[in-house]
């Protein structure tokens, strides 16, 4: 799949960029065909987890298909980053329901991101567990590149904390459990995720966990996993990676990241199934990295004891000392009080908590009555607009300004002050996408200081939807996905947004002011 890629869409860059990838491809196949000798000699050999020994053979799991996205019925949109969407997609002639990534190769090829690409679907192919995404099989046309993985109807993690405000201490250990499970298998792969969050844990249908996006793994040095030339991440472990909310204390000192990183971030996600908010929240980045160096931990009164001590040992300045990284490894992880009673060998046949509606599928108003799935972005016969390659810049400094004064010109347009009472005055405001049901749909979104948080139709100028405001970030809570990407959190609702001058920090910025005044 992965020989990324010419530049531009022109037909002598398609046929160079398609050149370079059946060049690649034979390499492959001669890597895999040499080791097919030895591959009846490996087959018995397992480590003592009884994990097949995948670093003595290698052969694509997953393959690479002749297939087109006009192949596929195109659903909702799971996910948005960077330089992908995740969207729902059933094979037209199985009925097969994939979730199927859809990465940019311009944006892939310009951020120097060919990489970190190719070893995601390496590492994909071979990883073979209940709590990992699978991935069934990838294809590219000029344009795109295409990761068909397992589909979690369920939704994110990350949905079912914010419909709920809070999970109970039940249902976190479920889920925790499941985790933790899932990142025994990986840590024994040689491998750290280095993303772990709510929103990177997805659930099944029938509400089990499942861990995705591994664009930010690293394997170690010791890794069983093959890693195929010119498909490896930072040489460094130690590399700035993840989300700023569950980066442990090390990567920010620049000390190299273990497995404990990945713990350190288990600890973050428990503590915010429990309280609905992670444990270093804060108005910006910088705040949240000076409590999380200053282990800043504020424990509601409400967490268990056994619930508040695991977190706690999680939260370890010392990675070493983190439960799961010692001598010990995941022994003192699994036998920790917190979660006495569960079934570690029959995990997996547990009953899972009941799942809420997804807040996606919620419908306000007139938006959702128009809303349908335009592929124009994808494919070859796409058209590709000067919107392609939006938010590959960095924001200027008058972008990263005072959180009190964020406001653009436009908020001094004499056009949106019919929207204003007496006295109100904007804080902020952006001509944004809206991303519901498959169509980006641009609107204006205005703050201001009431405070008010309000989204109209730029032409039509007319209300499309008003944000219920709260000072209590378990009811509104905004998390920042990419530079440009950036969700609005209610309990009822999860609104996603894209900038296309990268303020989504800013929009965060802006609003927690707000509730912090």
């Amino acid at each position: 799949m992965l020989a990324l890629m010419g530049e531009g869409g022109g037909g002598g860059s398609i046929d160079k960029m398609e050149k370079e990838f059946d060049s690649k491809l034979r390499m492959q196949s001669n890597s895999s065909s040499s080791n097919d000798d030895n591959k009846n000699n490996n087959n018995n050999n397992k480590n003592n987890n009884g994990f097949p020994d995948r670093s003595k053979s290698f052969a694509f799991r997953a393959p690479q298909e002749n297939f087109s996205i006009d192949d596929f019925e195109l659903g909702k949109i799971y996910g948005v980053g960077s330089y992908s969407k995740v969207v729902r997609a059933k094979k037209k002639d199985t009925g097969i329901v994939y979730a199927m990534k859809i990465m940019d190769k311009k944006f892939i090829t310009k951020e120097n991101k060919t990489a970190y690409v190719k070893l995601e679907r390496i590492v994909l192919d071979q990883l073979d567990h209940p709590g990992v995404v699978r991935l069934f099989f990838t294809f590219q046309d000029s344009f795109s590149l295409y990761m068909a993985l397992e589909s979690c109807e369920g939704g994110e993690l990350f949905d079912q904390i914010t419909s709920k405000g809070r999970l109970n201490e039940d249902d976190a250990r479920f889920y925790a459990a499941e985790v933790v499970d899932a990142l025994e298998y990986i840590h024994s792969m040689g491998l750290i995720h280095r993303d772990i969050k709510p929103e990177n844990l997805l659930l099944s249908e029938d509400g089990h966990i499942k861990i995705a996006d591994f664009g930010s793994v690293k394997p170690m040095q010791d890794s069983r996993i093959t890693v195929l030339p010119n498909a490896a991440s930072d040489d460094k472990a130690c590399t700035f990676v993840g989300t700023a909310a569950y980066v442990p204390p090390e990567v920010l000192n620049s000390s190299p990241a273990t497995f404990g990183n990945d713990l350190w971030a288990l600890g973050c996600t428990l503590y915010q199934m429990l309280s609905g908010t992670s444990p270093f929240k804060d108005a910006s980045e910088w705040l949240i990295f000076q409590r999380i160096i200053a282990r800043d931990i504020r424990f509601p009164n409400y967490f268990s004891a056994e619930a508040r001590d695991l977190i706690d040992k999680l939260l370890d300045i010392d990675p070493s000392r983190r439960p799961g990284a010692g001598r010990e490894g995941y022994v003192s992880l699994k036998s920790h009080p917190f979660f006495k009673g569960i079934d570690w060998t029959n995990l997996r046949k547990g009953t899972p908590p009941k799942l809420a509606l997804d807040p996606r599928a919620e419908s306000t108003g007139s938006d959702d009555q128009d809303s349908t799935w335009n592929p124009s972005h994808i494919g070859d016969s796409s058209v590709k607009t000067n919107d392609t390659n939006v938010g590959v810049g960095s924001a200027s400094p008058s972008e990263t300004g005072s959180i009190t004064r964020l406001a653009s010109i436009d908020s001094f347009d004499s056009k949106w002050q019919q929207f204003l009472e007496p006295g109100e005055s904007i804080l902020m405001i952006s001509m944004v996408k809206k991303l519901q049901k498959l169509t980006n749909k641009k609107v204006q979104l205005i703050l201001t200081n009431k405070p008010k948080l309000i989204y109209l139709d730029p032409s039509k100028l007319v209300v499309k939807g008003n944000i219920i405001w709260s000072d209590n970030p378990s009811d509104l809570n905004i998390q920042v996905t990419s530079p440009s990407n950036f969700k609005i959190c209610t309990p009822k609702k999860v609104m996603s947004f894209e900038d296309a001058k990268q303020r989504a920090t800013q929009w965060k910025k802006a609003i927690e002011a707000l509730q912090n005044r």
